[in-house]
């Protein structure tokens, strides 16, 4: 994965004035263009598009602040107009081309970044991989913004206005793996931005021939593979830690990875203030092609 990574950051280099083509990319690569984007925005902490975009702006920078026309260098990056590039280029250095031009800055320049492996894993991480026919996900979903660090209040807002007889309805309506009361996150944006808006629905997986009671969300999950991880501990700081633990250790290291799919959060016990609890993480998943059968 961080060799993979390191081509996507020179394949981009090598492409800044030009349409990028991601999913052809990752197609070469032997991967998908949602496992890659998922993987290096949360190992580079910011989406791909918004490193493409400060990369396109840092070495468009320099152009500026040589004697070629506004319009040419425009048109080079991409961008039709001179308005278009001024509220990008804007957008990432707080001034214009041509206030930086006039006063030699400010210019806030993105580096190219480059992937490293360090020596972690010392703590094992408690998963399995589940084979896991179609299912449904039922209960009481909402729109919210992605939120990566602390409780989401938005998340928290939207549980809480359901009574406590309702909590215990849905569990009693679950008939299938993952057990519990579940957290699910669907329609998520594949760069993971933080602020980017994803479906989350409050609820219970059930078998897919159960019906479903007209009150209710229903999220359709096709037949597949998925890592479950176990977590213990704090909430939500230990299972925060273990999601970002996926990305800097676990896919790295075996031979699976992200397919697109809804993220799922079992819970299976809990502290009364909810400070702790006991969880399983699930994410669809699917083998990388070197490694997939036939």
């Amino acid at each position: 994965m961080i060799a993979l990574l390191n081509r996507l950051v020179d394949f981009v280099e090598d492409h800044l004035t030009e349409e990028i083509d991601i999913a052809g990319l990752a197609g070469r690569l032997g991967t998908t263009e949602y496992h890659l984007r998922r993987m290096f925005s949360s190992l580079a902490g910011m989406p791909l598009s918004e490193y493409v975009r400060r990369r396109r702006m840092s070495v468009a920078a320099a152009e500026v602040l040589g004697d070629d026309d506004l319009l040419g260098i425009a048109t080079r990056f991409g961008y039709g107009s001179t308005e278009a590039f001024n509220r990008a280029f804007r957008s990432v250095h707080g001034a214009g081309p041509a206030d930086v031009r006039r006063n030699g800055g400010p210019l806030r320049m993105q580096s190219q970044l480059r992937f490293r492996l360090t020596v972690e894993g010392s703590t094992p991480m408690d998963t399995r991989i589940a084979d896991r026919p179609a299912f449904r996900l039922i209960g009481h979903s909402a729109r919210v913004p992605l939120i990566h660090h602390g409780a989401n209040p938005h998340i928290q807002a939207h549980i809480a206005s359901l009574p406590p007889s309702e909590h215990q309805r849905l569990k009693g309506l679950g008939d299938t793996e993952p057990a519990g009361l579940l957290q699910v996150s669907a329609d998520v944006d594949p760069d993971y931005a933080e602020g980017s808006e994803l479906t989350y629905l409050h609820g219970v997986a059930v078998a897919e021939a159960t019906s479903v009671p007209e009150d209710l969300d229903a999220i359709e999950v096709g037949a597949g593979t998925w890592a479950v991880f176990r977590v213990e501990g704090a909430y939500p700081a230990a299972l925060q830690a273990t999601w970002a633990a996926t990305a800097t250790e676990w896919f790295p290291s075996n031979p699976w990875q992200l397919r697109p799919g809804t993220s799922i959060v079992a819970v299976l016990d809990r502290a009364p203030d909810f400070s702790t609890a006991t969880c399983e993480l699930w994410l669809p998943v699917e083998r990388t092609e070197a490694d997939a059968p036939g």
